[in-house]
């Protein structure tokens, strides 16, 4: 029978997103890239230190220790193959089973997701993560300098999403920006029976929700809702949730408040939000990647074309708390 990934969860991820590559980065952003290449094969022998979604890989490859191959990780990096060998190396060091990996030597990557058949793709290039948001697959800039995952939950593989832009659409977020919390509120009670469209991240839920039925008795999956909704706008996203017919294990519907300290009690993997504010301030407490979809994460042209030219960084609008958002993060090389 021919090899297909057609019955796994594939999740496609960068170097740096899986390893801490930060000082070998430092000299590749110099410009030196024979530099990163020597160095990087000098320490081929020498394993790469955990990087922020390590937890998150190591976790769900667990679920394929029952020998049924469950989840498939490739690496997808603009490194240079030689680079590559170091990182398998390291993965086979760590005991991370990986077979495939697509080494692009600076080029994006992200045209193989359609290939890889990719259910979430994590890489430190906010370019690359945008072009894959674009072509359709749920896709998120990991922030190297989060807090890494902590180790109380040895067989859960534990994931908090953000609602609006996220799990849902941005159609409720629009008429919060447009027109205000009131009416924000409004649009959603009236609409309370409507499930909300789905938004860039529902395929992976989706995935992650056929992965805990398939099942491996040491290994479970526990998800959270973590939003700034509060009542009565909850019920429209408790309902479309229902619709679809994926359970969250947790919800919670904060209002506004700060959402780094109900993370840290839940102890993600990882956390995805579209909010650079809101990921910026998460990072302090747990594994984050930013979603840069929706309504909160689009630009003028004349921005955009700043950026490319001049690596201003982006402006944002506001999120539901009205608090002030972080700029977005211009696109770099990175690995």
């Amino acid at each position: 029978m021919p090899v297909t990934l057609e019955d796994k969860l594939v999740v496609a991820i960068s170097s740096r997103a899986l390893f801490n590559l930060e000082e070998e980065n430092k000299i590749f952003e110099a410009g030196d890239d024979a530099g990163y290449m020597k160095l990087q094969l000098e320490r081929l022998d020498v394993p790469a230190a955990p990087g922020i979604a390590y937890s998150l890989i190591r976790k769900l490859l667990r679920f394929n220790d029952d020998g049924v191959q469950r989840v498939e990780v490739v690496i997808l990096s603009r490194n240079d193959p030689v680079s590559g060998m170091r990182i398998f190396r390291s993965s086979a060091a760590a005991d991370i089973k990986l077979q495939r990996g697509v080494f692009t030597q600076g080029r994006p990557p992200f045209g193989y997701l359609r290939a890889l058949r990719a259910h979430l793709f994590l890489s430190v290039n906010a370019q690359d993560v945008r072009e894959a948001l674009g072509a359709g697959f749920p896709a998120a800039r990991v922030l190297v300098e989060s807090v890494k995952a902590g180790d109380a939950w040895p067989n859960e593989v534990r994931i908090a999403f953000d609602g609006d832009a996220v799990l849902f659409s941005d159609e409720a977020e629009r008429v919060f920006q447009a027109q205000g919390l009131d009416a924000f509120q409004a649009h959603e009670a009236s609409k309370v029976d409507l499930p909300l469209p789905g938004g860039p991240f529902k395929p992976l839920l989706a995935a992650l929700h056929r992965l805990q039925m398939a099942g491996n008795a040491q290994m479970r999956i526990r998800t959270a809702l973590v939003t700034a909704r509060s009542a009565p706008a909850h019920e429209r996203a408790i309902r479309t949730l229902m619709n679809w017919n994926i359970r969250v294990d947790e919800a919670m519907f904060l209002g506004g408040l700060p959402k780094g300290e109900f993370l840290r009690e839940f102890e993600p993997d990882f956390f995805f939000d579209d909010q650079t504010g809101h990921v910026d301030a998460a990072a302090r407490h747990v594994p984050s990647g930013h979603v840069s979809s929706g309504i909160s994460n689009e630009v003028s042209m004349p921005a955009v074309e700043a950026e490319k030219t001049a690596g201003k960084k982006a402006v944002t609008a506001p999120s539901k708390q009205r608090a002030p958002k972080a700029a977005a993060k211009p696109a770099k090389r990175a690995r």
